[in-house]
Order: C-alpha cells, then sequence, then structure tokens
C-alpha cells in the first residue's frame, strides 16, 4: 500500500510472493532464454529463489551492500564480494541477474557492468520487482515503476535488529 503521500510503501508477504510471480511472468512472456540466475544478496535471494524453481536453472549468489546507517536507509559506499557463489561450474552463458529494486541504480548498474566484462557470459539481463522513477538504470524485466520514489517497507523488515531474544516472545504463550 502506497502512503497518500507517496513517501513509503508497505508490502505484505501476499503481495511481495505475487509480486516475484508476476516478474517470473514477464520473464517467461519475453521468450528469452537464459541459463543462469545470479542474484544479489540480500535483497534479490528470494525472487531469486522463486525464479530459480520456476524456471529450473542454477542459482547463482554475489553480496552487494550499500545500505548501512540508520537501519539500511542511509545509502554509502558500493561493496562487491570478489566471488561468486555458484552451485558448480562458474557463470557462464545466458544470465538473468536478479535483485528486489532499482533505488538509485548505483549498485545494479556497477554490477551489470562487471558482469559484461566477464567474457563467459554471453548475454547478461536484469530483473527486479521495483523500478524507482529516480533510478540511474532502468533494468530489463520490472513489475512496478515506482513514480514518487518511495521507501519501500519489505515484510521480511521485522526481522532487521530483532534478535534471538525478541523472536522467543513471538512463541511466548
Amino acid at each position: 500500500m502506497l502512503t497518500d503521500d507517496g513517501k513509503h510503501l508497505y508490502v505484505s508477504w501476499d503481495e511481495y510472493h505475487l509480486l516475484i510471480e508476476r516478474l517470473a511472468l514477464k520473464v517467461h512472456a519475453s521468450g528469452w532464454q537464459f541459463d543462469q540466475i545470479l542474484c544479489l544478496a540480500r535483497g534479490g535471494m528470494r525472487p531469486g529463489d522463486v525464479l530459480s524453481r520456476v524456471f529450473d536453472k542454477p542459482l547463482g549468489i554475489m553480496s552487494t551492500s550499500s545500505y548501512r546507517a540508520e537501519a539500511g536507509t542511509i545509502q554509502g559506499r558500493l561493496d562487491m564480494a570478489k566471488y561468486i557463489t555458484m552451485p558448480k561450474g562458474e557463470l557462464a552463458g545466458r544470465v538473468l541477474l536478479v535483485d528486489d529494486l532499482a533505488d538509485s541504480g548505483v549498485t545494479l548498474k556497477a554490477v551489470v557492468e562487471r558482469l559484461r566484462g566477464m567474457p563467459a557470459i554471453s548475454e547478461l539481463r536484469s530483473a527486479v520487482i521495483w523500478t524507482k522513477k529516480v533510478s540511474a538504470y532502468t533494468p530489463d524485466y520490472f513489475c512496478e515503476m515506482l513514480e514518487t520514489s518511495p521507501w519501500i517497507h519489505q515484510p521480511f523488515e521485522e526481522y532487521d535488529g530483532m534478535g534471538p531474544e525478541a523472536l522467543a516472545k513471538k512463541f511466548v504463550v
């Protein structure tokens, strides 16, 4: 649900899963055939996992991080993992890069540039759930273009900073 002022988008688990399914259908409708999926950790792990299962393709993981301060709301220096985790072999062929959103676009743009420099990758396309209008990078596939560039409150954020003790309190009768 987008707030009236357009500054916040609240997403439930059901909405989140439906959006991932819509993303899978958009990729499928394009007719593009790919060999592997690479998701960006952490935001792209859930969509990447679902797409990997739907398309029955191997899933690789690349860790990136640019949000650090203020519970992940302030963007800082972009860090990209030196290595990509693959179930077997190397990242090669036609690759679908998956993340949750194109926010500023800085992370996706940098990762795309790095991957396009890898000779083993013959074709690269990107897919996200949300693209903000302010993004410097527009993915090949996305579900929603967010005109007001709101802060997205994703359903799993309830675990941020929760800790095991607080989680255990949910089960106290």
